[in-house]
């Protein structure tokens, strides 16, 4: 490894013990928190569900009235789902439906597959236990109880469950705005007719979709011309907008790469260059006390070193308590024979071997410019600096699922 590249393990150390956290809260409706970052913890004001109800349609008993199967009880009253019933009458059913309340003297439901109508009355072919098919008050949540910790990232399903408490807004971490601003003379945006050598801008979507995952606030700024003015007064009016600021291109060593000596005029630099492929032209800085993410220019370089650098570093910023997502141990199905200089992240999906066992499929061109690996794949697989694979070694896997 070259001695001048910073292995992204210390590179991560450094930026997470930069972060200053957000400390400013707001109160959001549920349909606005997703993504978001709980100020406080949650508390159960209620019980869920507040009554005892039933789990099924069926008959609501006392298996004291239950001499055995087969046994006739007359059917005393209907109890449908929001309208309480009578109190069970000794000797009789109650015909019952899904999550209506379970009447007193009443300690089982029996399903109606286990039942046989004969006129006003009902067979019990299968006898229940006691408890059989009832939803216990505060089975779900106990009211009291802490629910979801203060430092949660709200997911849909934590916005289910914070309404069926009756809560309608929830206080979260201000949510931070990110700026993104792309350089290159050959880059434009997607809609407009492509001259030689031109590309498309890309860069930007993928960022505004992961930093609106992340419950983020984001400005983009454009397309920015390769010259140090005009850099530098784009960075200098994402420092006044924004939170955080991240760049693509222009922090290379080519003459036209100027991110990163506009960055040492107006702030700070302090990364740059790490031990990893794709992203070894990263850089980290600040621009009147604002942070700066250079990433590469190369749009598979950008989706990794987000992921694994950014990401972490945001979320922080946000006051969340889970930082990073989750990896798994698998095995390659493949070989690389040839050990690597930096700390690869390669794509793979997860497919079968022939005996059966899931095995991580490498995407043949892992370039970093080539996005159809990134639409293929499942996941990024690390590859240690300095090592070799064979097929069946075991390799860390980050799922798309557990980042995006």
């Amino acid at each position: 490894m070259p001695s001048d590249l910073i292995p992204i393990e210390k590179a991560l150390d450094f930026l997470l013990a930069e972060v200053k956290e957000n400390t400013d809260v707001v109160e959001l409706p549920l349909s606005e928190a997703n993504g978001c970052i709980l100020a406080g913890d949650k508390q159960a004001l209620i019980n869920v569900p507040e009554f005892d109800n039933s789990a099924m349609d069926g008959y609501a008993v006392n298996t004291a009235d239950l001499p055995e199967p087969g046994c006739l009880l007359p059917v005393s009253q209907t109890i449908a789902a929001g309208h309480p019933g009578d109190s069970l009458i000794k000797g009789t059913a109650a015909r019952i439906f899904t999550g209506a309340p379970i009447p007193e003297g009443c300690n089982a439901v029996v399903i109606q597959e286990n039942t046989q109508t004969v006129g006003d009355s009902v067979a019990i072919m299968q006898l229940p236990d006691v408890g059989e098919n009832i939803r216990g008050k505060g089975c779900d949540v106990e009211k009291g109880g802490v629910v979801l910790s203060q430092g949660h990232r709200l997911r849909p399903q934590d916005l289910g469950l914070l309404a069926s408490l009756g809560v309608a807004s929830v206080s979260v971490k201000k949510p931070i705005t990110v700026a993104i601003l792309n350089t290159g003379d050959e880059v434009i945006a997607p809609g407009t007719p492509l001259s030689e050598g031109q590309i498309y801008d890309s860069n930007s979507f993928t960022l505004e979709a992961l930093l609106k995952s992340l419950g983020m606030n984001v400005i983009k700024l454009g397309i920015v011309n390769d010259t140090f003015e005009e850099t530098e007064n784009s960075l200098r009016e994402a420092s006044t907008k924004a939170d955080c600021i991240i760049t693509t291109g222009g922090v290379s060593v080519g003459d036209e790469d100027h991110i990163r000596y506009v960055v040492e005029k107006m702030g700070q630099l302090a990364l740059w260059k790490l031990a990893i492929k794709p992203g070894k032209p990263f850089s980290y800085g600040k621009i009147n006390g604002k942070p700066l993410f250079g990433l590469p220019g190369n749009p598979v370089a950008v989706f990794v070193t987000f992921v694994l650098l950014v990401r972490p570093y945001l979320l922080k910023m946000q006051g969340a308590s889970d930082l990073f997502a989750a990896a798994m141990a698998l095995p390659a199905g493949f070989d690389i024979q040839s050990p690597g200089s930096r700390q690869e992240y390669i794509r793979v999906r997860l497919n079968k071997s022939v005996e059966g066992s899931t095995v991580l499929e490498a995407f043949g061109n892992q370039g970093s410019s080539i996005m159809t690996s990134l639409s293929w794949a499942d996941g990024l697989a690390e590859i240690p600096r300095g090592e070799t694979v064979k097929k069946g070694q075991l390799l860390k896997f980050f799922p798309f699922r557990g980042i995006l």
